[in-house]
């Protein structure tokens, strides 16, 4: 506000600049769906590496595709991910498939679901704060709980340990046992809701070490194979499960939904969900092509049907889908060669093309080499890549010089009798991209007064953030005019528009296209003769 003077002086104010700076939002981070060893069900887990993964969802496992998509998705160059673990008990099972330890009257549950909870041991001791105080023994409250985790069940290698102090059997304590165990335990969790006495100890009286009690061997569970139900069924949206657990991540721009065991392909009722959901959400999803696709043939007449599952053109230009499928080395099979679902590989790809060239660029051709593959279960010729190529399909090509890479960048919407605007991958990408980047980047415009001066802000600051975009190259043209506009003035706001609290920006960008064909023409030129 201006200064009201009121003594002879100097004054100083500051005066506002009406620059608020935009900053583009991620653009490859993928979610992944599907069972795991170990976790939180039903919540999206931020992780950055496979390490990430390993020690908070168990690393690879046989009945979980997902995990071998998030081992390929690092290692081909993907930053960060988000995985939601679903699960489905087995019928019958006690406790929800949690293992439990007892140690006297204070019972443990693991803190998930699964069999790893087999590999978990707990002890307590009594070596707290009120032993140093010199409390009476039958005044005492407090009481220490370790947990440790077992590579194997009964072997004596330790992967993990925690240790909480001073945990009180008292509900009014901040270190109520309950509580601090619920906060800062990622092993167990209470299953005893109060003690009225400590907890025996597990100190042997002899060696003064703990001796520590095992998770009960007949507990434990790793569920069944899940399905349509777990994943995206009646319910789930309103629950926040499966899918829709997304709804407590604040932003993914790739999703990945692996095959649901490794002889079971996603079912079209769930694409059909995650593109509906993705296309909400601003993101992409990456389909696989189905097992059954072993031939052109069946490639041809299949992604028609994919196509009309997710809705058709304005539904499918938020997907992307790649064949044939990948052929690697399984870790727990030996090393022997084993057929994988591309999504992983082909989000990394996405994230590292991200990384190095920008979302505008297409995440295909030679660059986009494929690490950690043999080979794949179906090499086409140019002939065959021509045959689906206008379709939609995306191929992943052998070239002798150059290994295997991603030879195709088109959405499901991409098809040459669509004729969509949103035919390329880059071109879709960018445009989530410039939505969420002004979405997030113009809250502040919310409540302000509706006139010239606004609109005067949101031109600098939208064409600022433009404008560094071209810079770097996303846009086609070589001056701002050529490559970008932003509108918002009296002829995109009209007095009805104010009357109704309605401030219209209009944004318009011309994107880069990628060189999808080549074409070298050749012509004999005749000699100079002399007249």
């Amino acid at each position: 506000m201006p200064v009201a003077p009121t003594y002879p002086g100097v004054y100083i104010e500051e005066i506002p600049s009406g620059v608020r700076t935009i900053t583009g939002v991620a653009t490859s981070i993928t979610a992944f769906i599907g069972r795991a060893l170990k976790g939180e069900i039903d919540e999206p887990v931020q992780i950055q590496s496979f390490s990430d993964f390993e020690r908070q969802f168990g690393g690879l496992w046989e009945k979980s595709p997902m995990s071998y998509a998030i081992d390929q998705y690092f290692l081909n160059g993907g930053q960060e991910g988000i995985v939601v673990r679903v699960y489905r008990a087995t019928d019958g099972v006690a406790n929800e498939g949690k293992s439990s330890i007892t140690l006297g009257n204070l019972v443990l549950n693991a803190a998930s679901p699964g069999e790893w909870g087999r590999t978990l041991q707990a002890g307590i001791d009594h070596r707290t704060r009120e032993t140093d105080e010199g409390v009476a023994d039958d005044a005492r409250t407090l009481f220490n709980l370790t947990v440790q985790q077992l590579r194997v069940p009964g072997s004596t290698d330790v992967i993990a340990v925690e240790t909480l102090r001073n945990l009180s059997i008292d509900p009014n304590s901040p270190r109520f046992f309950r509580k601090v165990i619920e906060l800062e335990s990622s092993l167990v969790d209470a299953q005893t809701d109060e003690l009225q006495q400590i907890p025996a100890s597990n100190v042997n009286d002899e060696t003064q070490q703990l001796d520590f009690i095992a998770a009960s061997a007949e507990q434990g569970d790793d569920g069944t194979d899940v399905g349509f139900d777990q994943m995206a069924g009646p319910g789930t949206e309103r629950d926040r499960k499966g899918l829709y657990a997304l709804e407590k991540a604040d932003l993914f721009n790739l999703l990945c939904i692996p095959p649901l065991t490794r002889d079971t392909d996603v079912s079209d009722e769930i694409l059909g969900k995650a593109v509906n959901y993705c296309q909400k959400r601003r993101a992409m999803l990456i389909v696989d092509a189905p097992s059954t696709w072993t031939s052109i043939a069946q490639a041809e007449t299949g992604v028609d049907q994919i196509r009309a599952t997710l809705g058709g053109e304005k539904i499918a230009r938020n997907a992307a889908l790649f064949f044939p499928r990948l052929k690697m080395a399984d870790a727990l099979k030996e090393n022997r060669t084993e057929e994988f679902a591309p999504c992983g590989v082909v989000a990394g790809i996405f994230a590292r093309t991200d990384a190095t060239r920008g979302v505008w660029k297409a995440p295909a051709g030679t660059e986009a080499g494929i690490l950690g593959i043999r080979e794949l279960s179906y090499k086409m010729n140019d002939g065959e890549n021509g045959r689906l190529n206008p379709k939609a399909v995306n191929c992943i090509r052998f070239f002798r010089d150059y290994g295997n890479v991603v030879w195709g960048a088109r959405t499901l919407a991409g098809s040459d009798s669509l004729a969509s605007e949103w035919k390329y991958v880059p071109v879709r990408r960018l445009a989530l991209f410039l939505e969420e980047s002004l979405y997030r980047g113009t809250q502040w415009v919310v409540f302000e007064p509706n006139d010239e001066p606004l609109w005067a802000q949101i031109r600098l600051n939208i064409g600022a953030f433009m404008n560094t975009l071209f810079r770097q190259g996303a846009f086609q043209g070589k001056t701002p005019r050529e490559a970008y506009f932003v509108r918002c003035d009296k002829e995109t706001t009209t007095q009805n528009d104010i009357d109704r609290g309605i401030v219209n920006i209009i944004v318009g960008f011309a994107p880069l296209k990628p060189a999808e064909f080549v074409i070298i023409k050749f012509q004999q030129i005749a000699g100079q003769i002399q007249t």
